[in-house]
């Protein structure tokens, strides 16, 4: 089976039985820092693994090297940083050396300690453009760097906790180690990853199925963190994507599994993060599509595939599975890419996640090509389910075009 990122094996930072309540106990007594949900998604990872080999919040030196070079001071290939902020006057009463426990953002849990080795001050403009290529405060992503506390603090984590994951999503959560021995126990050698932040369309379908005519197993990999306003939440996500999955594939040639993480928006860069923990979790492949993890007109369709090319050879053991721009063709009766299809735009149909989201939300008609009927249920139900309020909050939120607008 494929290597973790970085190291020979796993590095999971989360304390398990007696040596867990020790911690647990003793963090009641040190200072208490409540996290971003973003940072919280970030620490549950580091604690399963799938941040490997990261063995906590990055100092300036790392910060620096990962924006400029995506490359740490160890020389580990990473894309963005992964970093602690708080306020001055929290930061003001820490010395290096001191010890500190972090708290969930949205449930108070103890979910770490850490030792801290350094505080510093960053340049929060220097690292949106270098990591999203923007300081436009519509991009959520550059948002949520810009709404970071003044202070910077590095240093390795003692993980405490998951959160509510598991109990949340039960059989979907998993940590790496849990994958790689599904995976091992199936025999699969070739193995993609399918990243997904919406309920899963034909588009996604199709890309699913190129991926298992030539590989032995799929990991339909969903987020299961927060993502932006307007956008279908993660236990509806679920359900679509479940019978999808029950009705239209070969159950054992598909695993279907969640993780923590808020979405950054962070297009080319948190393709290849998304790489990197995919590797972890022990896919051989990632799938790249069109405007992967993209919002608005920030990126090109492309671009998220374009950049595997572009760094050094060997930054990456995991493989990009690169695949064109899909839609339905109604002169090919059927799922088509633009490497295939000799038709114009007059006969194609092309599949969104947005496109969609605004038809259910007006109640407008969705075309049979467009998604499966058992997801077009789902999604009907959820949407009639609305309050009025949160209806006009979708609305506006479909209406607002151009920049800050997801395309997928």
């Amino acid at each position: 089976m494929i290597k973790p990122h970085g190291s020979d094996k796993l590095m999971p930072l989360l304390l398990e039985g007696e040596a867990r309540d020790a911690e647990l106990a003793r963090a009641k007594d040190l200072p208490q820092h409540t996290m971003t949900s973003r940072e919280t998604g970030d620490v549950i990872m580091l604690g399963i693994g799938g941040f490997t080999p990261l063995t906590g919040f990055m100092g300036q030196a790392d910060w620096k090297g990962v924006c400029t070079d995506m490359m740490t001071t160890g020389g580990v290939f990473w894309p963005i940083p992964v970093t602690l902020s708080v306020d001055e006057d929290f930061a003001g009463g820490l010395n290096e050396g001191s010890e500190i426990a972090l708290l969930s953002a949205d449930t108070g849990e103890i979910m770490a300690t850490m030792k801290v080795e350094e505080k510093y001050a960053i340049d929060k403009a220097f690292e949106c453009e270098h990591v999203y290529k923007t300081t436009d405060p519509e991009h959520p992503g550059v948002k949520m760097v810009m709404e970071q506390k003044a202070v910077n603090l590095a240093g390795p984590l003692k993980v405490l906790s998951e959160s509510f994951f598991p109990e949340e999503f039960p059989g979907l959560y998993m940590r790496p180690e849990q994958s790689r021995k599904i995976f091992a126990e199936r025999g699969w050698k070739k193995i993609a990853a399918l990243q997904l932040r919406n309920p899963m369309h034909r588009s996604h379908e199709y890309l699913a199925k190129i991926a298992i005519e030539v590989g032995d197993g799929l990991f339909i990999h969903q987020l299961v963190g927060k993502l932006k306003p307007g956008d279908i939440p993660a236990d509806v996500r679920v359900k679509c994507i479940s019978a999808l999955v029950d009705n239209y594939f070969i159950k054992d040639r598909v695993l279907q599994g969640g993780y923590p993480l808020d979405m950054r928006y962070a297009g080319p860069r948190e393709g290849l993060l998304h790489g990197i923990f995919r590797q972890n979790f022990g896919c051989t492949h990632m799938i790249i599509g069109r405007d992967h993890a993209g919002v608005g007109n920030y990126y090109g369709p492309f671009d998220a595939q374009n950049i595997w090319n572009e760094i050094p050879e060997g930054s990456l053991e995991i493989q990009i599975l690169p695949i064109d721009w899909t839609f339905w063709c109604y002169k090919c009766g059927g799922m088509i890419s633009m490497k295939t299809c000799p038709h114009g735009k007059e006969d194609r149909l092309f599949l969104s996640g947005t496109a969609l989201r605004k038809a259910l939300s007006e109640g407008a008609d969705v075309p049979a090509e467009f998604s499966r009927p058992e997801v077009l249920e789902i999604l009907r139900a959820y949407y009639a389910g609305l309050a009025d309020e949160d209806k006009v909050e979708v609305k506006l939120h479909n209406a607002a075009t151009g920049k800050g607008t997801e395309k997928k």
